[in-house]
Order: C-alpha cells, then sequence, then structure tokens
C-alpha cells in the first residue's frame, strides 16, 4: 500500500512534465530531457507513452467535442423554431378567438333586444351575421398535427411543463370548436337561426359567449406562461412571423392576387351598371 502511494504522486508528476513539455514545444520553446533519461530507459519510455497518450486523448476530446457542439446547435435551432412555431400558432387561434368573441356578444346584445322588443326583428338581425357566419370559418390545425404527432417533439423541446401546457392550450381549442363552432352550425343547420324571430330567440348566444371568454381567458394565460418559460420574446415572434412571411409570398400568389383584384372589380362594375338600368 505504502508503494502505491508513492507511485500515484509520480505518475502524476511525470503526466504534468509531460504536458508541459508539450505545450512548451507549441511556443517553440525547447523542454530539454535530462541526460539521465537515457533513450531506452524505462523512465524515457513511460514520458513517449504518456505524451502520446496526451495527443490522442486531445485528439479525440476535439472530435467528438466539436461533433458534440454542432449537435448542440442544430438541437437548440430546431427547439426555436418549435416553440416560436407552435407560439405563433397560438397568437393566430387566439386573434380569431378575440374576432369570434366580439361578433358573438353583438350577437347576444341583439338577441336580449329582442327578448324585449320583438317588433325591432327586421332592424336587429343583420347584427346576427358576423356571429353566424363563424361556421363558415377556422383556424388551421397543421401546427397542432406537427407538434402532436411527431416522436422527436419532447427530445427536442426537452421541457415536458412546455409540452404539457402546448397540448392543454390545444385541447381547450378543440373544446371552443365543439361547443361554440360545432353547436352554431348546428344552430344554422337545424333551429333555422336568422330565419325568424323565434328561431333567433332559440340560439343561445349568451352561452356562448360565457364559454368563448372563458376559454380564450385561459388559453392566453397558457401562452403567456409559454413564452416566459421558453424566454420567448415579443420582439423574436414578430422577426419569427415576418420571416416566415417572406418564405410562403411567393410571386406566382402575387400574380394571382392581382388577377383576382381584376375580376373582382370587372364583376362589381358590370353589377352597378345592372343597379342603374334598373333604377331607371
Amino acid at each position: 500500500m505504502k508503494i502505491m502511494g508513492i507511485l500515484i504522486p509520480i505518475t502524476e508528476i511525470i503526466a504534468i512534465f509531460a504536458m508541459f513539455n508539450k505545450f512548451s514545444s507549441i511556443m517553440n520553446v525547447k523542454l530539454h530531457t535530462p541526460s539521465t533519461l537515457k533513450s531506452g530507459s524505462g523512465i524515457a519510455t513511460a514520458k513517449q507513452f504518456l505524451l502520446s497518450l496526451i495527443a490522442t486523448t486531445i485528439s479525440i476530446v476535439l472530435t467528438f467535442g466539436t461533433a458534440a457542439i454542432i449537435d448542440y446547435s442544430k438541437k437548440q435551432s430546431a427547439k426555436k423554431e418549435m416553440v416560436m412555431m407552435v407560439i405563433c400558432d397560438f397568437d393566430k387561434t387566439i386573434e380569431f378567438m378575440q374576432k369570434a368573441d366580439t361578433a358573438l356578444r353583438e350577437a347576444s346584445s341583439a338577441e336580449q333586444e329582442l327578448a324585449l322588443h320583438p317588433e325591432k326583428f327586421n332592424e336587429l338581425r343583420s347584427k346576427f351575421l358576423p356571429a353566424i357566419t363563424l361556421i363558415n370559418e377556422n383556424y388551421s390545425e397543421t401546427t397542432e398535427k406537427i407538434f402532436s404527432t411527431s416522436i422527436e417533439t419532447f427530445s427536442t423541446i426537452g421541457n415536458v411543463n412546455f409540452v404539457n401546457e402546448v397540448s392543454s392550450f390545444y385541447s381547450w381549442r378543440s373544446k371552443y370548436k365543439n361547443e361554440i363552432l360545432d353547436r352554431l352550425r348546428d344552430d344554422v343547420e337545424t333551429k333555422a337561426v336568422f330565419t325568424s324571430l323565434k328561431s333567433l330567440l332559440n340560439a343561445d348566444f349568451p352561452e356562448y359567449v360565457f364559454i368563448g371568454w372563458s376559454l380564450l381567458h385561459d388559453m392566453k394565460a397558457i401562452r403567456d406562461n409559454c413564452m416566459v418559460m421558453m424566454g420567448v420574446t415579443e420582439k423574436d415572434l414578430i422577426e419569427f412571423s415576418k420571416q416566415q412571411s417572406s418564405h410562403t409570398v411567393t410571386p406566382a400568389r402575387d400574380t394571382l392576387a392581382v388577377e383576382m383584384q381584376d375580376e373582382f372589380k370587372k364583376a362589381e362594375l358590370l353589377i352597378m351598371e345592372a343597379r342603374e338600368r334598373f333604377q331607371d
């Protein structure tokens, strides 16, 4: 045991000496080996072995270390892109729900006024139209499907709390679709809402407003919590949205938009001319 205790410090001293010798040669400073360490001696052989071992170790560390750094950088980039994509999807959903909330509140107010003043049916029926048109609108579920079906989602994000919050957001969004959009569609198709006073009073607009407001409140909180959790700022979102817009807008789409505008103007002019003829 005593011999082992003496050998360990000696080995450490030799290793330090070898490292110093190596770095000195790199700095163009020659470190002379004592004359007592003849070529072929045991200590000289050990020194050469240690120097070779250190050089090999440094080479391995540099090789695998560089690969690890590159891999980590790629994962961080993929993580940031996925997080930004998800939060931008949150914002699009919340924007849709806010517009829907405005339409539903207007319809709810009109329904309450009709309950007090049935004679205003023709005057108030137009206030229901924005809410009823919601059945033809919806939000994209592309990001949700990518997030939910990708087996690499959890390993890429690396934050179980964020994953759970995102899952909760999409769960609430599904509930919003089922309890408001689908029910409203059923109102329009089966109750024939908007066609008569009785049908309008059979709609559940006050309930839609309450459900929508509750879900919107919770989903906004999830969105803000995810931003804090992942260190995302509003500026980051704006820059990401600009990048996405620049990638999605193509010359072909721009050309199509111009063609559609021309077609719309022609149709509008044709109808206006017809109206003038009928008025005469």
